[in-house]
């Protein structure tokens, strides 16, 4: 039997060390170290080695780097609980958070493994907020890549092939199919047999791709200010809605509004549909000084016999929107959809007399009694008949004294709780 015992080999901690670090095994591999001891130093936890300068340094000097290190060691414990609450109280948790970059897992990860030195693995995933079980998933899917849309045909056969993705990319990019909507584009390439892929499978890869269909818009864009008028009684919006009562049934609304002052001038609800109101609700409003022109849409209700015989005696001209001018009627349109739905849609449509009575309760708040943000705290009878005119600075100096008597108040408190009054001083 032979007396030579085996020596083991050892290696220099700094080098255990890098390669812990950095997980790279042919860096070992490459300083002498073979691959398997170097495999083995990553399962095992790093080993806390005192150097010889430490047991050179003088009483003095180890005193002063414990004080020292005491220092760092409270600072870093400062910054970490104070990074732990911020994360309590955003209440992150990576379980939550979708992470489809796999540069970004790989970090985590090793941010993990290089965690796992001085703390268990349980309690580093509990404070990222990280279930195991996505962990070990992460780890399991390294050898394939962490990237969620997998590139590896045998672990996702079925994902698309590259000849698929190609065919996709120069549908959506060409201009013969320009004019062809996504969802479509992906079944007019089902029935090419070109590509057999759902809708939102191409929706996904446009997003993912960034790539940009040509869409330049040749047609000049809509104007973003529509048409305004410089005194009341210059322009004049009318139009017709219906309204659908409970039963099943209709009224029609007319309405005619002034464009100046955003004032209704004349209204009226009907049972039936009768294009001759028009004609009447024009008449009721006629200025005795001024000659309106009056924007109207292409209805019938805009174009009769009453109200072509009306514009022939001059009381006011008719201009067409969209044809005559490049303006639309949407200014009483907006009327009609705060109409309905901020009031007449609040409460029961049951008959033609309620909504009647709907209509004029909201009509007479809204012509004297609300202000409107384009006119500075004004209402439209105040901008119609000229009685406003003081309304803007008397609002911005009211303005200036409650902030001056908030700032007041606020600081006459002397207690950091404020005490809220028992009773209501609005």
């Amino acid at each position: 039997m032979s007396d030579k015992t085996r020596t083991q080999k050892k290696y220099d901690h700094r080098l255990r060390d890098l390669i812990q670090y950095t997980g790279d095994l042919d860096l070992a591999v490459r300083y002498g170290v073979p691959r398997s001891t170097a495999r083995g130093w990553l399962k095992q936890s790093r080993a806390n080695v005192v150097s010889i300068d430490v047991i050179d340094m003088d009483a003095t000097a180890l005193q002063q780097e414990v004080l020292r290190l005491r220092r760092r060691t409270a600072r870093l414990f400062s910054i970490l609980r104070l990074v732990v609450v911020a994360l309590r109280l955003a209440e992150f948790s990576f379980d939550h958070v979708r992470i489809p970059e796999g540069n970004k897992k790989r970090r985590l990860l090793r941010s993990i493994e290089l965690a796992r030195v001085h703390l268990p693995l349980r309690g580093v995933l509990q404070l990222i907020g990280m279930s195991r079980s996505r962990y070990h998933a992460w780890i399991e899917k390294q050898k394939c890549g962490l990237e969620d849309q997998s590139c590896c045909p045998r672990s996702s056969p079925q994902q698309l092939t590259r000849e698929e993705l190609g065919c996709i990319r120069d549908m959506v990019t060409s201009d013969e199919y320009r004019h062809v909507p996504t969802g479509t584009l992906a079944r007019l390439a089902q029935r090419l047999g070109k590509v057999f892929a759902s809708s939102t499978t191409w929706y996904r890869l446009v997003r993912a791709h960034r790539w940009r269909r040509p869409r330049q818009r040749l047609h000049p864009a809509k104007p973003k200010v529509g048409i305004r008028a410089t005194r009341p009684n210059e322009i004049w919006h009318v139009d017709t809605t219906l309204i659908r009562l409970l039963d099943g049934s209709k009224v029609y609304l007319h309405a005619i509004i002034d464009n100046f002052s955003r004032r209704i001038l004349a209204w009226r609800v009907n049972e039936s549909f009768m294009p001759a109101v028009t004609a009447e609700l024009l008449v009721e409003a006629a200025p005795k000084d001024n000659k309106p022109q009056l924007l109207v849409d292409g209805g019938i209700e805009n174009h009769n016999s009453a109200v072509d015989t009306l514009v022939e005696t001059g009381l006011l001209t008719r201009i067409l929107a969209q044809t005559e001018i490049r303006y639309s009627n949407s200014l009483i349109e907006s009327w009609w959809r705060v109409l309905k739905h901020q009031w007449l849609f609040l409460n029961t449509l049951d008959t033609a007399a309620s909504v009647g009575k709907l209509v004029a309760f909201y009509v007479d708040q809204h012509n004297s009694h609300l202000p409107h943000s384009a006119f500075k705290g004004q209402t439209p009878d105040e901008m119609y008949y000229g009685t406003g005119d003081g309304i803007p600075k008397k609002l911005e100096e009211e303005k200036l004294q409650a902030r001056e008597l908030r700032l007041k108040s606020n600081r006459e408190r002397n207690c950091h709780v404020c005490a809220f009054p028992t009773s209501a001083s609005c």
